[in-house]
């Protein structure tokens, strides 16, 4: 094309002007731009739709990439979904079984209840028959006993004629005889019901107590004596005009007693603690030797502290034994001081400490509290420390004396009324004394003067023979058991019961006894012949 245009301008130049180029020149200009924009258009247009082309694409895979996101996010949320659903169905089924397990119990229960329910209909049924049975029977026995008391009192008129009074009077006897026979049989009936039920359950109770106490009994007694080397220390004791025994006895509240026996002199008092202390002081008087008025009061103050210190010792060591806490220093200063003291020959202190366990080991076989028992147990005695100085029984004063240290109600009802001074008003106090029972009338814990004890085995077979009926009365196992022996022409079976329960209470009314009293009535017929 160049050469073409070069040509046409050469053959223009000869034939035009100057202007002419330049038009010319102008038109080419635009000729050359317009072809030039064609050509860069459609440079452009190729790029363009190049451009276009990979956006397409791209569009595509971000297409296709956002249709695999969107398929995976709803595989996942389906996945999802179904586990929520498999898990909420688990939960309910889980839900459902537990109901249905709690509505098979309850239907179970209802069926069992159901069951109970007919069968007390039945018993009650069964009951009300009885019951009818009963009083249509009681119903015709008062027609019979009115019929028959109607005959027998017209009888009575005709045969002896007699007026109303005297023929109600020997009626009423009549009546009265066969009543009693009824009640001795329901007595006897009563009384075998009762021995089964609480005889065996007693017999269990104190047996497991006592087996399960096995405390060393003993039966000391506080001597009083003291032995001296030789008779002249006599005189050395007596002192110048008397002087020296004075001034002991006035040091130590007792009575010292210096008479013909040989080797030994005799110190009196009813407290057990000071004559302990006068015991020990003159014990160490008649070792040291120096024996006056100003070491009397030296040695017996020192023994003082001493003993004192000695009974407080013997009061915790006692509640250590037997576990019982918070008691004051002067509470366990008495319970020291009862180790010497006796009652019958034992040992108040040691009798004490087996009434707490005594106490303790009952309590829990009846399901009470133990620690309660053994705390009341052990304090049950604690009068006979200061019973020498104050008026009262023993139970009253040690009830007393433990209301200004804030014992429990319980523990002072029980130590008040444990020889039954006072009703119970708990189940320890009738505890405390059945132990105290216990362990007062186990074998070789307690002596009785012979004069006593023959007393008392009369009192027995006066008791007993004192009752219709009865031929002979002997008190046996040292009157731990009496033995009735009464007439069986005048005493039939019924009545022997209705008479040893009366012997019983007669008794338990007009004694005083430790342990238990074994009533055994015997009722024989003896039939002798002789073949000649």
């Amino acid at each position: 094309m160049y050469t073409i245009l070069m040509q046409i301008g050469e053959e223009m130049q000869s034939t035009y002007s100057v202007g002419m180029w330049i038009i010319i020149g102008f038109f080419l200009g635009v000729g050359l731009a317009a072809i030039v924009g064609q050509i860069i258009s459609k440079a452009k247009a190729k790029t363009f739709e190049q451009d276009l082309e990979r956006q397409i694409e791209g569009a595509k895979r971000e297409a296709e990439n956002i249709i695999k996101s969107a398929q995976i996010d709803a595989a996942a949320e389906s996945i999802k979904k179904k586990e929520q659903f498999t898990s909420e169905t688990n939960k309910i089924r889980a839900e459902l079984h537990e109901t249905e397990m709690r509505l098979n119990k309850r239907e179970d229960t209802l069926e069992r209840q159901t069951e109970l329910v007919q069968r007390r209909e039945e018993a009650l049924k069964k009951q009300e028959k009885e019951v009818d049975r009963r009083l249509h029977n009681i119903g015709s026995k008062e027609k019979q006993l009115s019929a028959l008391m109607a005959q027998q009192k017209n009888q009575l008129l005709k045969i002896t004629a007699m007026d109303v009074t005297e023929a109600k009077e020997l009626l009423l006897k009549r009546l009265e005889d066969e009543f009693e026979h009824e009640m001795s049989t329901l007595i006897a009936r009563k009384v075998e019901e009762a021995t089964e039920t609480a005889g065996g359950k007693s017999r269990e109770i104190i047996s497991t107590a006592i087996q399960r106490y096995a405390a060393e009994q003993t039966c000391e007694v506080s001597v009083s004596t003291v032995e001296i080397p030789n008779d002249d220390m006599k005189g050395r004791i007596i002192g110048r005009e008397g002087r020296n025994i004075r001034a002991f006895e006035k040091a130590t509240g007792v009575d010292v007693i210096v008479d013909d026996t040989p080797g030994m002199i005799v110190v009196s008092g009813f407290n057990p603690v000071r004559r302990e202390v006068a015991r020990l002081s003159m014990e160490r008087l008649i070792q040291d030797g120096r024996i006056h008025p100003s070491r009397i009061e030296e040695l017996v103050a020192q023994t003082k502290k001493e003993v004192n210190l000695k009974v407080l010792q013997l009061g915790k060591d006692a509640a250590v034994e037997a576990n019982v806490r918070g008691l004051s220093n002067k509470v366990l200063s008495l319970i020291g001081a009862l180790n010497f003291r006796t009652s019958y020959g034992q040992n108040v202190l040691r009798h004490s400490i087996e009434v707490a366990f005594l106490s303790q080991i009952m309590a829990d076989e009846l399901g009470l509290d133990g620690s309660i028992a053994r705390h009341a147990g052990l304090l049950h005695d604690i009068g006979k420390a200061i019973d020498h100085d104050v008026e009262g029984s023993h139970p009253d004063i040690g009830a007393n004396y433990l209301k200004r240290f804030n014992e429990s109600p319980t523990v002072l009802n029980a130590v008040a009324g444990h020889h039954g001074d006072i009703p119970a008003d708990n189940p320890y106090t009738p505890l405390v004394a059945a132990a105290d029972a216990i362990s007062a009338s186990r074998p070789g814990t307690r002596r009785e003067t012979l004069e006593r004890y023959i007393k008392r085995l009369e009192k027995l077979e006066e008791i007993a023979s004192s009752f219709k009926g009865v031929e002979n009365a002997y008190a046996i196992q040292a009157g731990r058991e009496i033995r009735v022996i009464v007439s069986a022409e005048k005493v039939d079976d019924e009545s022997a019961m209705k008479i040893a329960r009366d012997i019983a209470n007669k008794v338990e009314a007009e004694m005083t006894y430790p342990g238990e009293i074994q009533v055994t009535l015997l009722r024989e017929v003896r039939c002798i012949e002789y073949a000649k």
